[in-house]
């Protein structure tokens, strides 16, 4: 066979198969703008637009939807039960202190989020990733009958190891270990890293493994979740991993900054569920036993909501649920976040906001880790500087934190970035905290950040080179594919 010939049918193959993803495409529910991106990709990057399709931009996954719905509703009635139980004597719906405006957004979270929002919670807030480590590590060490962890990146570096010896600990100890990892996230944890735990009796599980062998190429759909669950008592979640770059010790980045919550009271249980959903899903195991879900106990006085979302719960509920707050603001909103990518939706409903005199304020870093993403969210600064929000960028560390606080009454703080691959595509677990001392504690630290963070001008766009307006371009027509 001649290398022409070869050319000719690696062309055809090609061709065909851009035809195909531009069919099913077509067949499949999509964002127009999303589906006019790919298409363009498909018809003028031959080949490489077609690769690109099948590890970031293909819908294969509704099979694995379909399984993981099959599987929540297999334990479905034994997490309805507990979910009774926690709403029981905690919905915060039934406090009287609430006013009409908290009502209809708890009605909202109810409906949109598929999980009672609790009072009687106690909620720490954590931006240093030292203290939270220090207090994850006294809580697993004070562990006596199970510690679960759900991570996307858990790094076999010095940190994770240190956890790492320490669930060891526990788990010869006689607690129950679990720990669910994202298969693309911490694609580089070896074999090598993994035999202690599992020789200790740890059990370790990937969530949706990537490879030939699974039958599986497309990157999407990752649990980008972070969760520790110990005793059904005591929970954490937020925005920080398991590695050694999250702690401030790769150079290449620097600081790291992220905002991660202990939780104690009814809301643990909420985060117990989500796990054991997860945990259901990728192993099989159903985790659904009492001794998991212990009697929620009133331990403070916050409303709290942990609402999980992804592509097998409500299309768009997170989405629905920071438009909605947004939405009710009348003073004030400030979005925190590292990668910023919005959509249609959300830019109109901070415009809107903005032109109606409620003060809204941007808050990213000045460097990424994704670059592109980086831009992308740059290529938006006109639209929004236009309708009077405020804009900064960030330059002593790298922002990791996802934070909205609106009106210092209501604030959300998880995994989900503000794009549509969080909004959408990947699985994700946010907070909502229906409280005001919570709000206000992270206002006040954005207002700090915000205090050293250069705001950005009409005059600092216009000052934009030529390069860094093209790749703003290039940036914002790949926005739907982000």
């Amino acid at each position: 066979m001649t290398p022409a010939t070869l050319w000719s049918i690696l062309s055809l193959l090609s061709t065909v198969g851009a035809l195909a993803a531009i069919e099913h495409m077509l067949r499949t529910r999509r964002e127009p703008r999303g589906m006019m991106a790919w298409i363009l990709a498909l018809l003028f990057l031959p080949g490489v637009g077609l690769v690109l399709y099948l590890l970031i931009g293909s819908v294969p996954v509704q099979r694995k939807v379909r399984k993981r719905t099959r599987r929540r509703r297999a334990i479905a009635d034994s997490l309805a039960h507990r979910a009774h139980i926690l709403a029981e004597g905690h919905d915060a719906l039934r406090s009287l202190e609430l006013d009409a405006a908290q009502r209809s957004l708890l009605r909202l979270a109810t409906r949109v989020g598929e999980s009672v929002v609790t009072r009687g919670n106690d909620v720490t807030i954590y931006h240093d990733a030292e203290n939270v480590f220090l207090a994850m590590s006294l809580a697993i060490q004070e562990a006596v009958h199970h510690v679960h962890l759900e991570y996307y990146i858990f790094a076999p570096d010095e940190t994770g190891q240190a956890m790492r010896d320490l669930l060891i600990r526990k788990a010869k100890e006689g607690v129950e270990v679990r720990l669910l990892i994202d298969a693309v996230g911490s694609w580089w944890m070896s074999r090598s890293f993994i035999a202690p735990m599992r020789e200790a009796g740890i059990k370790v599980a990937w969530f949706l493994p990537w490879g030939v062998s699974s039958r599986r190429l497309s990157l999407n759909f990752r649990n980008h979740r972070k969760i520790v669950v110990i005793d059904g008592r005591v929970g954490f979640t937020g925005s920080q991993n398991v590695g050694d770059e999250y702690l401030g010790r790769k150079k290449k980045f620097g600081p790291w900054r992220d905002t991660h919550l202990r939780l104690l009271g009814p809301s643990v249980a909420q985060l117990q569920e989500v796990f054991a959903e997860d945990w259901h899903f990728a192993t099989g195991e159903p985790v659904v036993a009492a001794d998991y879900f212990p009697e929620p106990r009133a331990v403070g006085q916050m409303a709290v909501q942990i609402v999980p979302s992804g592509p097998d719960r409500r299309p768009n509920g997170l989405h629905q649920l920071l438009l909605g707050a947004v939405a009710d603001a009348t003073n004030f909103v400030s979005f925190l976040t590292p990668y910023f990518v919005p959509d249609q939706a959300m830019m109109l409903i901070m415009q809107t906001a903005s032109l109606r005199g409620v003060r809204v304020r941007l808050l990213v870093p000045s460097k990424s880790d994704h670059r592109l993403i980086l831009w992308a969210g740059r290529a938006s600064y006109d639209d929004l500087l236009d309708a009077g929000v405020e804009i900064y960028e960030y330059e002593h560390a790298l922002l990791h934190s996802k934070v909205v606080v609106v009106d210092g009454r209501w604030a959300m703080v998880g995994s989900a970035n503000m794009d549509e691959r969080s909004f959408r595509i990947n699985f994700e677990v946010t907070t909502m905290l229906y409280d005001a001392d919570s709000a206000h504690q992270l206002q006040a630290d954005f207002d700090q950040l915000q205090a050293n963070a250069r705001r950005i001008t009409r005059a600092d766009v216009a000052a934009w080179s030529y390069g860094d307006r093209l790749t703003a371009g290039l940036a914002r027509l790949a926005t739907p594919m982000l």
